[in-house]
């Protein structure tokens, strides 16, 4: 996810200014025989590493990418692209890790009831218009269906400045203690509190990313969620949430950001733009229409008995669009 400061109060110049940063730290689109940027799962595209057998123009006679699954034609019209890669299917665990100090903050509840209530809404619909295509021409869309599976608390293994790396070693050392299940339909959370810093962009770069790696000998993919509080000005939408808790409810917009990519294109070469932006991207920073909360600050969605303001998503169909619904 890009950084960009997101109130509906910035002035024209702000706003310019950060639509030119969203594709910051990537080259120009390619031209029209140019193959697509790839994903970084951070907001920005760069150009691919060659991979031995994989088709991403056309197909390679038999219709697979190599590896006799997934088909590597490349599917175009919505403004998003296939790329052959597989999609998560079925019902996707989320699982968070409480990294840092959350003792009496009211997100471990904010963020757990998001979890809890964003599967089968309305919102989390758009990704059902993301499929696996398969050799044989038959095509598996994503559910509507996300199930919190559960969390732990990890109390600075890292310390308060982590790296890329020791972000996948705390996701590592939570399935390997058994803390946590090793889970290939899954997505880690590493949720921060607000003392603790990613080295590599967070609030500069970015306010949060997925990726995946290779984990216990299985594909796992994980997210990183910066809090807000860290940095207001660069990844918040509004000083005060609806949820009285600004740091925990920009999260939650952030942590719908990643969780639908992370659906779509768990690893990184399934659906993403010639750009290298995947769906969350196309929109990110834009809530559509919006409502008052009680609290005098806005909110765009209700999902179970609270209210969030989350980023929409692009809708990979009519020649493809920004919403929050299905």
């Amino acid at each position: 996810m890009k950084v960009h400061v997101a109130s509906r109060l910035l002035t024209v110049a702000v706003l310019a200014l950060l639509a030119s940063a969203a594709h910051s730290a990537q080259v120009l689109a390619p031209g029209p025989d140019d193959e697509d940027l790839v994903p970084t799962g951070k907001g920005w595209g760069e150009r691919a590493t060659p991979v031995p057998g994989f088709v991403t123009h056309g197909n390679n006679g038999n219709g697979n990418n190599g590896n006799g699954n997934a088909t590597g034609r490349r599917v175009t019209g919505n403004g998003i692209n296939y790329h052959g890669g597989p999609v998560m299917l079925g019902s996707t665990n989320v699982y968070y890790i409480w990294y840092g100090n959350w003792s009496g903050n009211s997100a471990t509840s904010i963020l757990t009831d998001l979890a809890t209530n964003i599967g089968g809404s309305r919102y989390f619909n758009i990704n059902t218009t993301y499929y696996t295509t398969y050799f044989t021409g038959s095509s598996q869309s994503v559910s509507n269906s996300v199930h919190y599976a559960g969390s732990s608390s990890d109390s600075y293994s890292f310390g308060s400045a982590l790296s890329d790396s020791n972000i996948q070693s705390i996701v590592a050392n939570k399935i390997s203690a058994g803390a946590l299940p090793r889970d290939t339909n899954a997505v880690y959370f590493v949720l921060t509190s607000a003392d603790v810093n990613a080295t590599s962009g967070f609030c500069t770069q970015y306010c949060g990313w997925h990726t995946h790696g290779t984990i216990a000998g299985s594909d796992i993919k994980y997210a990183f969620i910066g809090n807000p509080d860290r940095c207001p000005s660069a990844c918040a939408a509004q000083t005060k949430g609806p949820n009285g808790n600004a740091g925990a409810d920009g999260m939650a917009s952030i942590i719908s950001h990643e969780l639908e990519e992370a659906v779509t294109d768990p690893d990184l070469n399934a659906w993403y733009d010639t750009r290298g932006s995947e769906n969350a991207d196309k929109c990110a920073w834009t809530f559509g229409a919006t409502s008052t909360a009680a609290n005098g600050s806005q909110y765009n969605v209700t999902l179970g008995s609270r209210q969030y303001l989350i980023q929409r998503n692009w809708v990979n169909d009519s020649g493809g669009y920004c919403s929050m619904s299905y």
